[in-house]
């Protein structure tokens, strides 16, 4: 009985989390879906118009960094059910252009415990891919997740 309840906790969390991404005000400027389908994992699925392009008809590097961070910051977070966490470093590996098209970034937590903590994340095409990578280190904060409103309300 008790290990279900942890799981219902565990999914409670990670459902909030993704209800927190939906409400944070950038996503309106970067419209992307966040799946959390296990704790230590992610799925981001953008889809990149030109609009999001640089001068010579590509992905500008906002995207990929935008993408890859969120990525690997909430497979961490996902781990860390009482505080938001802050990212502290990220480093970019740009392998090669993106064009328009359905992206997706899988993040996934590398190591990690009490306060400081690494993720991965990597950035494919719809065919699969590679065109990206990034590596951070994230911290907790001192912000309560409970005291986030549009985590909080998932949570009800």
């Amino acid at each position: 009985m008790d290990g279900c309840r942890r799981v219902t906790n565990t999914q409670e969390h990670l459902r909030a989390l993704e209800a927190l991404y939906n409400a944070a005000p950038i996503n309106r400027l970067f419209r992307s879906s966040l799946e959390l389908p296990t704790v230590g994992e992610s799925n981001l699925a953008f889809e990149v118009g030109e609009e999001h392009f640089h001068a010579a008809g590509a992905a500008h590097g906002t995207i990929y960094f935008k993408m890859l961070d969120d990525a690997a910051f909430y497979a961490v977070n996902s781990a860390v059910s009482d505080v938001f966490i802050l990212t502290t470093a990220f480093n970019l590996h740009l392998e090669r252009p993106v064009p328009a098209g359905r992206l997706v970034a899988e993040g996934r937590m590398v190591s990690g415990r009490r306060r400081l903590f690494v993720g991965e994340s990597r950035l494919v095409t719809a065919d699969g891919e590679e065109v990206a990578r990034g590596t951070g280190t994230f911290m907790r904060s001192k912000i309560a997740l409970a005291d986030i409103p549009a985590y909080a309300g998932a949570r009800r």
